[in-house]
This record gives structure tokens, sequence and C-alpha cells, in this order.
């Protein structure tokens, strides 16, 4: 019995042999292919999690991005108000009505001056509110890259690529913008205020569409003037020149220094971009359009008001308007709506722009990927 078995295999030795192979090959394939989808499982888990934690830090960046905007509001504000006092002639107007009785060359002087004050710091207020957004989104995504990889993948004591006073020095930056930038934006915007509506006459009336073709000859003229000065584009009203920043810290260059004006001119270049003027530019339209809602409801008629202007009975749809006398004091007072720290819906508006959270997460994403920060 057992010779015929063996004669059996012995007849049948290379099939035995090339099963035996086969099934051990197989048996080898399938834990090898076991393997790999259990590394890549692995893999694509940790790439998930990884994925999830950069994500939960952008967005927390976010609300930091939303929280310093509005905690720099009233610095603004003050700012503003500051070189555009209308409290000295509102109350020269006030108290001086017996002079200027006697002097009534002095009184329209005043409203003159109070016309061009009153639209240029409103105005400035819209576009320094659309800078503070921008540039800050811009600056704390920059630093919130950096803090991504310093916490998640760089690590095994490597120098840190954004310390504490490198974050600091670098954010310090936004003072420009509330000082010397926001000078030089109020000498381009008064000149634009005073090319545009020194002519009109405070006696005539203004619809609401009026108001609005105002506001695009101003901001026309603000381009133009911004085109022909010395500052060439709108990023230098929020950060200096290079040359500027370099100059000043010539000499005696600390490493952290170094890292610090790197990061300005990623920003300065980030400014520049065409992509960049494209978030700014929509943060100026919804800005204009939600100051225009906002004097919208000053436009509606209310009955026995001798100071509107009636439109011809024939046009009973004709938007009411308003002598322009009547609207500086209420253009003069939108500036405590535009820069409110307690969430106003000017601020809501830009803060939720498409473009601008776009333009956030890309730039979140370029600092935040290891190889680009290492280019």
């Amino acid at each position: 019995m057992f010779s015929s078995t063996w004669n059996f295999i012995k007849r049948h030795k290379r099939k035995f042999i090339f099963t035996g192979v086969f099934v051990g090959g197989v048996y080898l394939l399938g834990k090898y292919a076991q393997r790999k989808i259990q590394e890549i499982q692995e893999r694509e888990a940790a790439e998930y999690i990884a994925q999830a934690r950069r994500q939960f830090h952008f967005e927390s960046n976010q609300r930091t991005c939303n929280m310093t905007v509005l905690s720099m509001l009233p610095t603004l504000r003050e700012a503003i108000i500051h070189h555009l006092n209308s409290d000295s002639l509102t109350s020269l107007l006030k108290t001086n009505s017996s002079v200027f009785q006697h002097r009534p060359a002095n009184k329209l002087e005043i409203w003159e001056d109070l016309k061009i004050i009153s639209f240029t710091r409103s105005i400035v207020a819209i576009y320094s509110t659309c800078m503070l957004v921008v540039l800050l989104r811009v600056q704390l995504n920059i630093i919130g890259g950096y803090l991504y990889l310093d916490n998640s993948v760089i690590k095994n004591g490597t120098t840190p690529l954004a310390p504490p006073d490198v974050q600091q020095q670098y954010l310090s930056s936004i003072q420009h913008l509330l000082g010397e930038g926001l000078i030089e934006l109020i000498t381009v915007v008064k000149k634009a205020v005073q090319e545009v509506l020194g002519p009109v006459s405070l006696k005539q009336c203004l619809s609401l569409q009026d108001l609005e073709q105002q506001l695009t000859h101003i901001r026309q003229e603000i381009q133009d003037g911004c085109a022909s000065s010395k500052h060439k584009s709108l990023s230098w009203y929020m950060m200096p020149d290079e040359e500027n920043t370099l100059a000043s810290q010539a000499c005696g260059l600390t490493e952290n220094d170094v890292t610090t004006i790197k990061l300005l001119n990623e920003t300065r270049d980030l400014l520049e971009s065409p992509d960049f003027s494209t978030v700014f530019s929509t943060c100026l339209t919804r800005g204009f359009a939600r100051f225009l809602d906002n004097m919208a409801e000053f436009f509606r008629p209310s009955q026995g008001d001798s100071t509107v202007c009636s439109p011809p009975e024939t046009s009973v749809l004709s938007p009411v308007s308003l002598p322009l006398a009547k609207i500086i004091p209420i253009i003069n007072g939108q500036i405590h709506s535009i820069c409110s720290e307690i969430p106003s819906h000017f601020v809501q508006d830009l803060l939720l722009i498409d473009q601008v959270k776009e333009f956030a997460a890309n730039v979140y994403e370029t600092f935040s990927t290891p190889h680009e920060l290492q280019k």
C-alpha cells in the first residue's frame, strides 16, 4: 500500500512541487498584500488625523483673526477721530449762532470744513477697516502656518520657525496702518473729497443714488491719487516700503530680526499680488454697500419734514432727497458704526466675505506646508 502511494507521488512529483510552490506563493502574497493594505490604512488614518488637526487649527486661527479685528477697531476709530476731529466745528456752530447772524460767511466756511471732514473720516474709516481686516487675515494666517509646523511637523529640537519674539515683532508692524499709513491715507482721501464735493452746494439736494454716485467718483479719485503719488499701491498704507524696513534694522541684526524681515517680505509679496487686490476691492465694494444701507435709513420719507426735498408729484416712486447740509451730520456719525468693537453689520459683512475666507485658507495652506517654507 505504501509502495503504491510512494510510486504515485514519484510519478506526480512535479505537480506536487508546483502545487506547493503555488500555494506557498499565494500564502506569502496574501500576507504581503495584507501588510500593504494595513500600511495604507494606517497612512490614510494618519493623514486624516493630520488634516483634521490642521483644519481645527485653521478654524481656531480664523476666530482669533475675527477677535483681533474687533479688539483693534476702537484704536483705529480713535486715531481717525484724532486726525479728523469735527467736534470743534460742531461746537462752533452750536455756540456762536448769534455771531453768525452778523458774519454769515464765517458760518458757511465752517460748514464747508465740516463737509470735507465728515465725508473724509467716514471714507477713511471704510478703507482702513477693510485694510485692517485683510491685513490681519494675511499676517495671522502666515503666523498660524508657522505655528502649525512648529507644533505638529518640525520638532526634534530644531529652532522654531516663529518664536514668540518674532511673532511680537512681526505683528507690531500693524502699527504702520494705525500711524504713518493712516495719515497718508487721510491726505489722499481728503484731497479726493475736496475735488468731488468741494463744488457741491450745501443746499443741493441729494438722493441716495446721488450719494452713491458721489462716493463712486471719490473712490476713483482716491485710486488715481494713489497711482500718481510716490506710493503706487494701497498696500503701502498697510506696510512700509521694504527699503525702510531694512534700513531701520541695518545694523546688528539678530537671528530673530532676520526671520521677522523674511516674514515682512513674504507679507509684502502677498499684499502686492493680484489675488490680494481682488480680495481688497471686494471688501471695499461690500463696505461701501453696507455704508449706503446704513445711510438709507435716513432717506425714508417722514410726514411734516420740511427739510426733505419733495419729488415732483408725477414721480411718486422717486427717491427721497435731502439737502447736503442735513446729510453731513449723518455722515459724520457713521464712523461709530463702521469702527465698532461690538460686532456690527458692517464688520460682520467684511469678516464673512467668501473671497476673504478663501484667500485666508490659501495663505494658511501655503505657510503650513513644510516644503513651501524650506524654499
